[in-house]
């Protein structure tokens, strides 16, 4: 009977642990639902740059494009119907599709076609100039009226005071502002979640963008007074959409600055830096997002709620968006019918279509994601800059004044070419930014005087600046420099010189024969635009220690660089893009009649020459006049302290003999 009663009770036992077991599980499964139920789907795009459309990448392979980025949507908003799209700036400026701006803002309007829910404008935006924005903002109102199916995504911005931009231009682009129903921020609710988003642009954004006129408060400011607002609106979720960026160097990585001083903050979508994070940065309870530039991937996060009120990343992909997704249909006949009318609006007067094969390309360029990591030589620069002073040759005809010195900063080279067919498209995308004074996309190509020291300085930015800001590093053609990384910081340049017999054609040149730079002479100096306009402003940038100021053929300072554009024959304006496509349409054809670009650019030529050593002679040979006043500081330093050793060895002496 004892035995019986004690077997009863341990089945009891087993089948009691068992129950609790099973009740344990299904509470892990119910917690583990419950997760899933709440949790939150962000996909993001960032520095989209018009490519609206696939494009080819290294080896070929297409990448890519509008279409195939609405099929991975599509696909996620499927699994989880608590999925929100962003974009976070410079979704404009990068291919032709820039170029029908004011009448289609392709751009804009696909945005609205595909589903992002939310964008804010980046400083290429502002390349359009105040007119071209509100046209640009105006057109895509105009075409959600006239479409009910296109919801144009929430145009954000917080950290522009409108009371302390009141220009007239200012006040066109608040209007076009207000008419598109941009907001500091929004709440969006989807599936029960509400989700407050705003926008901002970071310091080195808004210096990107002279053409803007706008004064931007600091993104820490503006986020914080944001924040408090969107606290009141009882959201779960606050995201920022910041075109700022981060960087290696912690004191330059602004949205990491953003996430330390505004903790609130949840996610930040970062754009401006072109960064890829394979993994988010994790700052707190902030999660820092980017999925590169020009829509290779399209990121997603995948967030929980947590215990603490806050969110937990649970699952963070970058999607790639190649020829393994399919493309949506109906948004390549959008994309066909934008191409029509580029053709037709833009590409008719320069007697170019989209897809024109114009070259034929055995050479491995530079990729461009590559070009500005290092101080060299490149290829690339040595095609482009030869370009310019091919255009001038053929714009000026008879007319034509010698050119000396042609000057492509890496920030304006866009893209590269890869081996195969090179289309109108490609050549367009390389050279794609800004617009000219004929409201027309594209920079064109300006003629300035500069003295034979200010070439100089010309080689000492790249040689000195470039490494602490990449983005000045300059490829030139007619002048090359030498320099050693080992010199003293602007005195880096050893030796320059002007080639005399550049003919700007497929012949090749040699670097190694060249003429002596006279100091005090003028030298004409053709490049683009805004390139010449940031050549103006390195004397700010250095705070006088470097002088470069543009001048006209008589000397006199350049107060205006419109003024100076170059035009043809007919005189429409030399656009950098319209150069570069008619020096490749130039060389001498295959059988088939398609030019081919010249086995000369598969090397380097000598424009710029590193010389790395750390020789005592070599460190100190020929100072400029930076060098010889740093020398003398350092002679004055060094005497001073001898003397003071001196003095102080004296007096320790003089107490001892009193001792």
């Amino acid at each position: 009977m004892k035995f019986r009663k004690r077997v009863m009770s341990a089945v009891m036992i087993v089948l009691m642990m068992c129950a609790l077991s099973v009740s344990s599980v299904l509470a892990d499964d119910k917690k583990v639902d419950q997760n899933d139920q709440n949790k939150v789907t962000i996909l993001f795009t960032h520095d989209m740059h018009s490519r609206m459309e696939e494009y080819k990448g290294e080896s070929s392979r297409m990448i890519g494009g509008i279409s195939r980025i609405k099929t991975v949507i599509d696909q996620k908003k499927s699994e989880n119907p608590a999925t929100f799209v962003f974009d976070a700036g410079d979704f404009s400026m990068g291919t032709l599709y820039q170029t029908i701006y004011e009448t289609e803002a392709a751009e804009l309007t696909l945005f609205g076609r595909i589903g992002v829910d939310a964008t804010t404008l980046g400083n290429h935006e502002f390349d359009y100039r105040s007119e071209g924005l509100s046209n640009m903002l105006h057109s895509a109102v105009r075409n959600a009226e006239e479409d009910e199916t296109i919801v144009l995504p929430k145009l954000l911005s917080a950290n522009i005071d409108w009371n302390k931009n009141q220009t007239e231009d200012n006040k066109l682009v608040q209007t076009a502002f207000e008419d598109y129903g941009s907001t500091e921020y929004t709440v969006i609710e989807r599936d029960g979640v509400r989700i407050g988003v705003f926008g901002v642009m970071g310091e080195d954004s808004a210096a990107c963008a002279p053409l803007s006129g706008i004064e931007f408060d600091g993104i820490v400011d503006a986020s914080k007074r944001t924040v408090e607002k969107l606290k009141n609106e009882n959201v779960d979720m606050i995201v920022c959409l910041s075109h700022s960026g981060t960087s290696q160097d912690p004191e330059k990585s602004e949205d990491e600055i953003l996430a330390e001083e505004v903790p609130e903050i949840d996610v930040i979508i970062s754009g401006h830096s072109h960064t890829t994070l394979s993994d988010p940065i994790i700052c707190g309870d902030t999660v820092i997002a980017s999925s590169g530039c020009y829509g290779k991937a399209l990121g997603e996060l995948q967030l929980i709620p947590s215990e603490d009120g806050r969110w937990t990343l649970s699952d963070y992909e970058l999607n790639e968006i190649d020829e393994s997704v399919e493309k949506n249909e109906q948004v390549e006949q959008y994309l066909s019918d934008y191409r029509v009318k580029i053709n037709d609006e833009y590409l008719e007067q320069y007697g170019y279509t989209m897809d024109q094969v114009i070259a034929e390309n055995d050479i491995s360029f530079t990729q461009i994601e590559d070009i500005d990591k290092e101080i060299h030589e490149d290829s690339l620069g040595n095609l482009i800059s030869d370009s310019y002073i091919y255009a001038v040759k053929k714009a000026e005809g008879d007319n034509y004044e010698p050119v000396d010195v042609a000057i492509v900063p890496v920030g304006v080279v866009r893209d590269t070419f890869q081996k195969g067919e090179i289309t109108v498209s490609d050549v367009f995308n390389v050279s794609a930014l800004g617009i000219g004074a004929d409201r027309l996309t594209g920079y064109p190509l300006v003629s300035v005087y500069l003295t034979g020291k200010e070439l100089k300085t010309i080689a000492e930015v790249d040689a000195s600046i470039s490494p602490l800001m990449p983005t000045a590093q300059l490829f030139s053609s007619g002048m090359m420099w030498e320099y050693n990384p080992n010199r003293l910081i602007l005195n880096r340049v050893t030796d320059t010189g002007l080639v005399q017999d550049y003919t700007g054609n497929e012949d090749e040149v040699s670097y190694d024969q060249t003429e002596k730079i006279e100091d005090s002479k003028l030298y004409r100096v053709v490049s683009g635009l805004y390139s010449a306009q940031m050549l103006g402003a390195v004397n700010d940038k250095s705070k006088g220690i470097l002088s470069i100021t543009p001048k006209n053929k008589e000397g006199d300072a350049i107060e205006d660089f419109e003024q100076y554009i170059i035009h043809d024959q007919d005189g429409s304006e030399v656009k950098e893009w319209y150069a570069l496509a008619g020096y490749i349409d130039s060389f001498s054809e295959n059988k088939e009649g398609i030019s081919v670009i010249p086995a000369r650019y598969s090397a380097l030529e000598g424009r710029k020459v590193l010389n790395d050593s750390k020789n005592l002679i070599d460190l100190l040979k020929n100072p400029n006049k930076i060098a010889q006043i740093a020398y003398a500081i350092v002679i004055v330093f060094v005497i001073v302290l001898v003397l003071l050793i001196r003095f102080i060895w004296k007096k320790v002496n003089l107490k001892k003999k009193r001792g």
